[in-house]
This record gives structure tokens, sequence and C-alpha cells, in this order.
């Protein structure tokens, strides 16, 4: 319950302000009192509102109740306490939860989609502009009293004294020596003069002009009025508003135009006649204020459903529907859009017009906007001006300012050379093109000779629109391929062609010879180009090597000049190789890495070199790790592409060993007592050899009774183990037994064989896969195909005959 409290308050305190007549605990006691009767969320606030619950009297009293609850729970209950209380009572927390989807309801009253705006619909949707009146200004001369208004009179100069008193239901206020005084229904003004006249029959001086004393009636606390608002409102009723409130003002409380409402005709009725009919898109529009006018007690404001919704959109400033009368025409429409954009296409406009029957399009050209009246639903589409020019040309090529110019000053070729700051020094000057558009727009192309132009008075050409003068530069008419360096740079990739470039230049641009570089052997490979020849030539390239000292070419000719499409191949030396390390760890004096001596290192070299086997080595049980080659993993990855495809003789990818390292089964005891024999394994890059510690236990796993580790007896045989773990289970495929030794190799399980089980070894029992029983839906479609099928073959045998 408190937090379904807590929950309104905060509601509430989002919504709408208006002018308060309910006290804080009158708010707190209604709430209550209607959420014990099942009232919902939307109609509690509906009718705060409409009692009029301001937004400050709602916050005040939700940071009130929030303070007092937090107090209240510190001082009296534990966290465990509150806890519990959560636990056993989470109809709060639903409540809370469904508190949430009611405040995204209300808080989204009157907005309308961004797929289907309206111009000024949500002008009273705004938090920021309620249109709250001033009570901080001077009392307007024309405001006219009622019941509820307090007015001070203040005597001052012979006579002082004060009267303060609130205009009763019946109208009246009573003074003392003048009984009753009528002031209901009279302005500021008027109240002050009739005061003037009766005051001055109980005080001497007041009145005339210089007297003894003075007289004043100012407004104290202003009263409430009841103003009654209907039609197409979010949330239509009766409010309880100030009495300076205006029309806007009432609006706002009550939730702004809905979806169907008309901002045009707002009706204001007084007196059961109608007052005035007000246009809110003057307000919006041109900042007048004449339609929001004060309202009186029992007003009644009435929002009719909109006449006409009409849509623009295209190049406008303000593309969006807009809600129009019957006499406005397309003209008023562009005036509520804000105009055209710089780039639309002025002269016509389209307009598509629903009929009830088949749509009709108008193109309404622009001495017709005026006269042109819109109707509900059309739709006004502002085109695109065209993307054309009337007066542009353009220059590209060789020149140092290419781009689009202007006819004007500009009219001929060399004008517009000029104009492009001139031609680059690799110009190509004995043709350039103009290309040109024909009236039917097709094109010609009309050569320029530059040099002859611009050196030797040649024939000016005269520009005409959207002509292209392109001045081609000597490498766009011939073509420099770029250079390439491979292999032992600091920097290999392509290069940009350059005259004269050696090969001395282009190493020193590729960062110069690794430290693994060959100096003896530089290669160079030269495309073939004969662009004379008649017949097919067979030879690929030219080739020729070099030898290089300090930087320098040493072997080869020393003149030689790169050409465009050349390609540079700096060798490897062979007489470089960097380390290659090797580990070892376990049982070994001095463990850790090694790099290899020469390429054919093998395992027992590499214990001599860790000082040998350590007293408690167990070197049957030694494993070697290696890392997977690119070749090895080639091989994984065609392995593995092959067991995607499936098919009968596809491999289970499960049975792939696709890691980056995989185990090596040594025996290291008969690679110690036999160097140089096929069990001393050579080693290779990143091998790790692991020698264990002797480990006198053997595991059962798999398909046994009981998986175990036992103590390991020398010459028992396989039942042996199997009895120490329970024996085989139901599933045991006893035949199928294999061992994994320490050294990482395995083997199958004679039964017979008394030495297949090593120290540190572990035995394996696979399974059988269980099979699958039919089930009962299963054998009934099963017995529906078989007679079907008999069927079929006795209609087969009866044709056969």
């Amino acid at each position: 319950m408190k937090k379904i409290i807590f929950s309104f308050f905060l509601l509430l305190s989002c919504t709408v302000s208006v002018f308060a007549q309910m006290s804080d605990q009158q708010v707190t006691d209604y709430v209550k009192q209607e959420y014990e009767k099942g009232t919902s969320q939307q109609v509690i606030a509906t009718s705060l509102l409409q009692r009029g619950v301001t937004k400050p009297q709602l916050e005040r009293i939700k940071q009130q109740y929030e303070k007092d609850q937090s107090s209240s729970a510190v001082s009296s209950k534990s966290t465990a306490a509150l806890q519990r209380e959560r636990r056993e009572n989470p109809q709060e927390d639903i409540a809370v939860g469904a508190f949430d989807e009611v405040s995204d309801g209300i808080s989204t009253v009157g907005e309308v989609s961004s797929e289907n705006q309206i111009f000024g619909r949500s002008i009273f949707n705004n938090r920021k502009l309620s249109f709250d009146p001033n009570v901080n200004i001077p009392t307007p001369l024309d405001y006219r009293l009622g019941p509820g208004d307090e007015v001070i009179i203040n005597i001052w100069g012979a006579s002082q004294t004060t009267v303060q008193q609130t205009i009763s239901s019946e109208g009246n206020i009573t003074v003392d020596r003048l009984g009753p005084v009528y002031l209901n229904g009279m302005t500021i003004k008027d109240a002050n003069d009739f005061v003037q006249r009766k005051f001055a029959t109980i005080y001497a001086g007041i009145g005339s002009d210089g007297g003894a004393s003075q007289i004043k009636l100012t407004l104290g606390q202003i009263r409430t009025i009841q103003v009654n608002v209907w039609g197409e409102v979010s949330v239509p009723g009766t409010y309880s508003l100030s009495s300076l409130s205006s029309v806007f003002h009432a609006l706002y409380n009550a939730g702004g135009i809905n979806n169907i409402g008309s901002l045009r005709s707002v009706k204001l009725f007084r007196n059961n006649k109608l007052l005035k009919e007000l246009d809110i898109y003057k307000y919006i529009l041109d900042g007048k204020l004449n339609d929001d006018i004060r309202l009186m007690d029992n007003d009644v404001i009435v929002v009719p459903p909109y006449v006409s919704l009409v849509n623009i959109s295209g190049n406008v400033k303000r593309p969006m529907y807009y809600e129009m009368t019957s006499k406005e025409s397309i003209s008023t429409l562009l005036n509520y859009a804000g105009g055209f954009t710089g780039d639309a296409y002025t002269k016509k406009l389209r307009v598509v017009r629903g009929t009830g029957t088949e749509k009709k399009i108008f193109t309404v050209n622009e001495n017709e906007f005026s006269s042109f009246l819109l109707k509900d639903k059309d739709i006004v589409t502002i085109a695109t001006g065209l993307d054309l020019y009337d007066n542009r040309v353009e220059i590209k090529g060789a020149v140092y300012r290419s781009g689009y110019y202007e006819i004007g000053e500009i009219n001929t070729v060399k004008d517009l050379i000029a104009a492009a700051d001139g031609i680059r020094g690799d110009a190509f000057l004995n043709r350039a093109v103009l290309t040109r558009e024909r009236e039917d727009l097709t094109t010609e192309v009309i050569p320029v000779d530059i040099r002859k132009l611009l050196y030797e008075n040649g024939t000016d050409i005269v520009l005409r629109k959207n002509d292209i003068l392109y001045i081609p530069a000597l490498s766009d008419l011939k073509e420099f391929g770029d250079f390439v360096v491979y292999g032992e740079v600091a920097r290999p990739g392509s290069y940009k062609y350059s005259d004269n470039t050696t090969l001395e230049d282009l190493i020193i641009q590729a960062g110069g010879l690794l430290e693994s570089a060959s100096v003896v052997r530089v290669d160079i490979a030269r495309r073939i180009i004969d662009p004379n020849s008649m017949t097919e030539t067979r030879t690929i390239s030219e080739n020729y090597s070099f030898g290089i000292k300090d930087g320098f070419v040493i072997d080869g000719n020393p003149d030689f000049i790169l050409k465009p499409y050349d390609q540079i191949y700096v060798r490897r030396s062979p007489g470089y190789r960097a380390q290659e390390n090797v580990y070892i760890q376990g049982e070994l004096l001095f463990p850790g890495t090694y790099a290899l001596n020469k390429k054919a290192e093998r395992i027992s070299d590499l214990v001599k070199r860790g000082g040998n086997l350590t007293p408690d080595a167990y070197a049957r049980g030694a494993r070697l790790v290696r890392q997977r080659s690119d070749e090895e993993r080639f091989r994984s990855e065609a392995a593995l592409k092959v067991a995607n495809q499936g098919g009968k003789d596809s491999i289970s990818v499960r049975t792939l060993d696709l890691a980056s390292t995989y185990n090596v089964g040594i025996e290291l005891d008969k690679a110690l007592s036999n160097p140089g024999s096929d069990y001393d394994l050579v080693l290779r890059e990143g091998d790790r050899l692991i020698v264990p510690e002797y480990d006198n236990t053997v595991k059962i796993n798999g398909a046994v009774m009981y998986p175990n580790t036992v103590v390991y007896k020398r010459g028992e045989k396989l039942s042996y183990y199997i009895n120490q773990a329970g024996g085989y289970n139901d599933t045991a495929k006893k035949n199928k037994s294999f061992v994994i030794y320490m050294n990482g190799t395995v083997s199958k399980i004679k039964g017979s064989d008394r030495n297949a089980i090593q120290p540190g070894s572990e035995i394996i029992v696979p399974s059988k896969e269980q099979a699958r029983r039919m089930s009962m839906a299963e054998m009934l479609s099963l017995g529906s195909s078989v007679t079907s099928m008999a069927s079929l073959i006795g209609v087969l045998i009866n044709t056969m005959k």
C-alpha cells in the first residue's frame, strides 16, 4: 500500500499543474480510500487533476512521504526485516510495475506519432509551456470580483484603517457602521469608485480631491472558479482553476487536444452563449494572445473535431500535417509550412485528393496557389528543382585549379585556363579535349591545340554551358608501373616509379637490408614490353642478379637503371639462422629453455645438456609436446573439410585432434641407451620434453562399476585391475579395452598380456552404444506404412496378371 501511494504521488507530479483545492492530508486520504475500493490508477489520477491538485503540492507530499517512510523504516526495522517484508508482500512490487505502465501511458496522452505529426498539436503537452497565470502582477482593472475573492480596503490620511474580507456567496462584504457592501460582478475600477462613495458617509474627507483621507481597494487572495472542458481533449471534465486562468491554461490542464481535436475553432461559451471561437494557429504563428481569453466561473470550453487535415511534404521548411479551414488555400498552407526551401521547384506543385472512389491528382501552377482551396486528406508535394546548371563549365586534368567555373567573365577556353591558374609543367600541350553537349543532349568532342592557343596566337573557342575541358598530363598518356620489393628489407612493398632510379636507391627507400639478407644474391625481374611485336613470345621476363656491399652494387652492371614494373627480390642468406628454442621440464638437473645447436639435434643430446636425469626420474613415462607446424595445420584443415562433407566414409569431427599442440609418443629410456637410433627423436623448434617422477599407480576408467585408482603390481593382467574397479558394467566392450601410458602412447590390451599395464598408465574400457527403442507412435506409423506397402504390392500383382 505504501509503495502504491508513493507511486501515485510520483505519477501526478509529472503531469499537469492546477490550482489546489485539496489539502495534503486530503490528497493522501483520497488516494487510500479510492485504492481500497479498487479504483484504477488512471481514474484516480484524472479525478485528482479535476479537483485542482498542483504539481508543487504533489512534489511536497512526495518528498515528505518518502522522508517519513525512510526514517520510520530505519528506526523500527532492521535490513533483514525489511527484506523479509518485501518477500512476504510481493504484490507491492507488482503494483509498482503496474504504475510504471500507467505512468508511461499518461505521459504520452494527447501526443501524435512522428509519422503523422500535426502542427501545433503538441503545444498543450509541453511541460515547460503550461500557460499558468501570473499571480505576481497588479490585478487587471477589468477583473470582475466574485464570491471567494479577498478584497483589501486601505484608508490613510486623517482616518487610518484597513478592511480585509472575503466576498461571501451572496456577493458582499460586511463593514462596521455600513453593513453589507455588495461588490459581486464589479470590476476593480468600479469597485474602487463604489467603495469611495460608501466610505465617504462614515469617514470625513474621502472622495474629494486633496481630501484629508484617501481610500484604495486592492485584491488579496483570488478565488477559484469551476470551468468545464469538453469535446476532443485528452481528459475532458470539470476543473478548478484560478480566476486569472485563461482558455489555454484550461486546455493544458485537460491534457491538450487529442488526435481528432481542432486547433482552429475552439469554442468558449459563457452564460449559455457562444462568446468566442478561438484559432490557436494565430498564437503559434503570429504570437497573438487575443484569443487567450480570461475565464470566468462556469465557462464551458468545447473542442470540436477538426474539419480538414492536409499533409505537405517535399521541399518546404516544415513538412508535416496542418489543420486547415474550408476557406484556406495552398498559399496559406505554404505560409504555415515556412515557405519553400532554397532548392524547391516553385513554378508548380502536385496535389493528390481522395474522392471516395478513385484518387485524383492536380497540378497547380504558381498563379493558382491563392485560389486552390484544400480539402481533408489532401496531400501536397513540393518537388526539387532540376539538377542542371545554366552557366557552368568544367576544367580538369593538368591545371592547378581544376573544377567548375561560371560563364560570364569566363567566356573562352583561354579565359578558363587562366581562371584555373594556368597549366602544370607536366601538361601535354599538343592535344586537349573539349566535350560539348548538343541540343539533343548527345555529346561531341572538339580537339584543342593548347600550345598554339597559348603560345602561337591560335584561334580561341567560345564556351557553352556544360562544356568540359580536359588537358591530359604526360603521366596520363604513358603508364609508369610501380616498383615492387620482396624479401629481406625493412619495408617490402610497392614504390612509385621515378626516372633514373637505381637498385641502391630503391633499397634505401625500402629501409635498407635486414641482417638476414644475402648480399651476394639480389635478383631483378623485368617485364617484357614490345609494342611492335607481331609474334607471341615464350619469354616471360628478363632476370638480372647483383651482389651488394655497403649498400653499393659490386657484382653486376653498376649503371643499371630500373624501369617501370621491375620487381626486386632480396634473398635470405643461407648462412643466417635465428635461434630455435626447445624446453625441458621435470626430473633433470638443469631444466629450462635451450637453443638447438644443430639441425639434427636429438633427445639424448638435449638430456646431456640438461645435466642428465635425476635419480627420481621415470624415463619410460617421459613425453614430448610438439607445436603443430603450418603443414600439419593444413592437413588437419583438409581432414576437417572432409569431415564436414558427411557421407558414408566421412571422418567424425570428434575423432580429429585440431589443437595447436600434440603429444609425440617417445621411449626415452631406449633413446638414451641407443643414441642416434630411431628411438632418439630429432628435435624441432618449440618441442617441450617432460620427464615425470615415478608414479606407481594405475587408473581404471570407462565402463566399469566404480572407476578407481589403484597401486601398480608388476605382472598382473587386465582382469586384476578391472576387479579393483568392481568389474565391468552392462555396457562394457570388454575386448576393446586399451591403456594410455605416461609417455602418451596408447595400446590395445590382450587379456593374457601381463606386461601391458605399466606404472602411471590409465586403463580405458569403452561402452556400447545404447540401442534406441521405438515408441508406440513410431510402431503404429511403421505398421501403417507396412499395410500401405502391402496394398500397393497387391495392386501391382493384379495389374501384371
